[in-house]
């Protein structure tokens, strides 16, 4: 018996736990200390607004939120490798990617509070909104990626989808796409251990979720995920491959979710606290300050006064949430239809009129 094909994932990881680079062959961005810093500056923003965002949620203030609690580094390395040409169809926990690509705090703070302004958030244009339907997004992306190539710009599309989406269809259409039309596209799975209270061990029997990429003639890696120069290194070859006309890459970043899966959830129900516990010294921040520090690139003293005023920011953006007027009861009737069907004219007669009683 001949062997048909065989394949393999390389794996990619720069710097170790502790802080310290592996071996010789760093990338020319683990010497690039004004980039690592902004990378770090907005992984510690990012982690001071997650924090606020729980406290709101559990003074009442705000609906259901997803915490990126631990993935900073992911979101972090994806919002500075993308142009802003580029098109982005994040899920719902990709803030660090989304404030550097403009997005406001307070806009993220309006769409969890359930106001659907928070969805048309600044930044780019073309940038898709929140997707919390699973994998939907990658199919927008995709979309996206066979519009740029058929006209002819050099542009990228880029969806995250979560580890559980792989076992989508969705995902798997849109690798198959990719893949068949050498699309300019990007596909990062953020796998962060869990689909809800799902660990991945029962999701797939894939030994990486990277390989799903090799069905579809995609190029594959798997990546530390809490490694920023990693994540840096692989979706900056991802995106250039892309621009070039070489086709669609998927990138198996691999972290964890230090957070409950929202805050509707409690995750102590099935994940041991020695688990929790081991993953913390995995801490994508941790790791990178450790690394500043080593060479001499970050204080103590600037940690606390960024972590300072990353919290007066912050607080300037809530109170411009929690100062957003509520949209009238007539804005769920006029954004569906361009004329509105005379059974929703008259339900909106009767929504205002119910309105001026109250």
């Amino acid at each position: 018996m001949s062997i048909a094909a065989s394949f393999e994932i390389d794996y990619l990881q720069y710097l170790d736990e502790s802080g310290k680079l592996l071996g010789e062959d760093a990338p020319a961005l683990a010497r690039d200390v004004r980039a690592l810093v902004e990378a770090y500056k907005l992984m510690c923003f990012t982690r001071v607004f997650d924090a606020k965002a729980i406290a709101l949620q559990r003074t009442g203030k705000l609906g259901t939120y997803a915490s990126c609690l631990g993935m900073e580094a992911t979101f972090a390395a994806i919002g500075s490798a993308l142009a802003e040409d580029d098109a982005f169809a994040p899920y719902y926990r990709d803030y660090a990617a989304q404030f550097q690509r403009g997005v406001k705090a307070r806009e993220v703070l309006l769409y969890w509070g359930g106001d659907e302004r928070g969805n048309d958030f600044s930044g780019p244009a073309h940038d898709f909104a929140w997707c919390v339907p699973i994998a939907s997004q990658c199919l927008h992306a995709a979309g996206s990626a066979l519009a740029f190539k058929i006209r002819k710009e050099p542009r990228v599309a880029l969806a995250t989808v979560g580890d559980g989406g792989t076992s989508k269809g969705e995902f798997y259409a849109t690798l198959n796409a990719g893949g068949a039309f050498a699309l300019p596209l990007v596909v990062v799975i953020v796998n962060n251990q869990y689909a809800i209270s799902i660990p991945r061990a029962q999701q797939t029997a894939t030994k990486t979720l990277a390989q799903k990429g090799i069905a579809a003639g995609v190029e594959s890696i798997q990546v530390d995920g809490n490694d920023l120069i990693a994540m840096r290194v692989a979706l900056d070859h991802a995106v250039k491959r892309a621009r070039h006309g070489h086709g669609t890459t998927l990138i198996e970043a691999v972290t964890y979710r230090l957070s409950d899966h929202t805050t509707a959830d409690d995750a102590r129900r099935y994940r041991s606290e020695d688990e929790v516990k081991a993953a913390w010294e995995k801490d994508p921040i941790k790791r990178l300050r450790a690394y500043l520090q080593g060479m001499n690139a970050w204080s103590d003293d600037e940690e606390k006064d960024w972590l300072a005023e990353s919290g007066r920011r912050i607080d300037e953006e809530i109170d411009a949430y929690l100062a957003t007027k509520p949209p009238p009861v007539s804005a769920m009737f006029d954004h569906t239809y361009a004329e509105l069907p005379l059974d929703l004219e008259r339900q909106r007669a009767a929504a205002l009129d119910l309105g001026k009683l109250t």
